[in-house]
């Protein structure tokens, strides 16, 4: 069975201002072309269809086509919501729409669930795990402490409960977003730690034969059977060396995998540049970039005049300015963005604790700013499904 995976769409995102909705109906073309191109049998689409829960109607619109394009190949595809939709919106009119082939897979009570699809060899059960959130199913899964692995592993066990049903040799898939072990993540994934942990180890999906991962936006490889598709478009800076891509995987009779990546059309490549506002104007170096999207670093120990102004006459597309003046890390003048960066929310409160009382939070004062950590994301996941 030959297999399309792709995953983390954003649609309705911009990049720095720049409307990116034009490439993403490109990406959708780009997609049902490979789909009819290379004779797939199946399409699995690993979550974050929309970039956020109440989506823009141009998003819905461009959603609508792709459903529409997707079904007229005849072609089965199995789709899940991940932390970025509304898990309930999305799944509106599921039933009505898995009956053109187009299946919805949005409530975590039905992860054990698959939809069965047959080749020459046999039956595929295609197993949808959206995004779980763990305060808000660690009681469907009957966890007691609500965490990523936890209930990632609680839907596992019924998957494999499920797949133990089946007739002997029937190959098994499962889509899953998630932040797996080993994996690299970029700038523009929301952050989905709980409880000072984010990672689930990959041999919480051991016993199928492939996973088709969602979150994170890079490609990447984890183990021959759990790869990330990563975004089919930039959506940070930090995905400068990105290759975007999905990955055309084979699923032999035997439950055997092989993949290729297939690249998917960039509207225009990214890069990053750094330096005194002199020298980024005077490089000739930089020539190959001039017509990329540029964010620029600037080093100029004063910010120099119109510096947008001036780089856009070299660097037209240029979107993001730093400013990063070269001094010593413990300068007063070091910026408070800069002292911060790369540190988790836990690490800042803690080092507040610190600041004002002198010493750091011991290990229960660390549980209860945890826990309040928590509760906070907790009570956003809420009022995001309740919106």
């Amino acid at each position: 069975m030959k297999i399309v995976h792709t995953s983390d769409w954003h649609l309705g995102r911009a990049f720095h201002r720049v409307n990116m909705l034009g490439a993403q109906a490109e990406f959708i073309g780009h997609l049902v072309t490979t789909v009819r191109e290379h004779a797939v049998d199946a399409v699995v689409v690993s979550g974050d269809v929309y970039d956020r829960a109440v989506p823009p109607l141009a998003a819905v619109e461009l959603f609508d086509d792709a459903l529409h394009r997707l079904a007229d190949l005849g072609v089965p595809t199995v789709m899940i919501s991940g932390n970025h939709d509304s898990a309930r919106r999305l799944g509106v009119g599921a039933g009505l729409i898995g009956r053109a082939g187009i299946h919805l897979r949005t409530d975590p009570a039905a992860c054990g669930t698959p939809v069965v699809l047959s080749d020459d060899h046999g039956d595929v059960a295609f197993y949808g795990l959206p995004y779980l959130e763990p305060a808000l199913v660690k009681d469907e899964f009957g966890v007691r402490k609500a965490g990523h692995e936890a209930v990632l592993a609680a839907a596992m066990d019924r998957v494999r409960a499920d797949l133990a049903t089946r007739a002997p040799g029937t190959r098994s898939v499962v889509l899953a977003h998630a932040f797996v072990t080993g994996g690299e993540a970029s700038d523009s994934e929301r952050d989905i730690t709980v409880g000072g942990v984010a990672a689930v180890p990959a041999g919480v999906f051991d016993g199928v034969d492939y996973v088709a991962l969602g979150h994170l936006h890079g490609s990447q490889t984890i183990t021959e059977r759990v790869r990330y598709s990563g975004s089919p478009l930039p959506y940070s800076f930090s995905e400068t060396d990105h290759r975007k891509s999905m990955w055309l995987v084979d699923l032999d009779g035997q439950g055997a995998v092989t993949a290729e990546r297939v690249d998917c059309p960039v509207p225009r490549s990214l890069a990053r540049i750094r330096g005194t506002l002199e020298e980024l104007l005077a490089d000739p170096r930089l020539v190959p970039q001039e017509d990329a999207w540029i964010e620029a670093t600037l080093t100029d120990p004063v910010r120099p005049a119109e510096p947008m102004a001036r780089l856009c006459e070299r660097f037209p597309h240029t979107l993001s300015l730093v400013f990063d003046p070269e001094r010593a890390p413990d300068d007063p003048d070091v910026s408070y963005a800069r002292r911060l960066a790369g540190r988790s929310d836990q690490e800042i409160a803690e080092d507040f604790v610190a600041h004002v009382r002198g010493a750091g939070p011991d290990e229960r004062e660390q549980a209860v700013l945890r826990d309040a950590l928590d509760a906070v994301r907790a009570d956003e996941a809420v009022r995001e499904v309740a919106r």
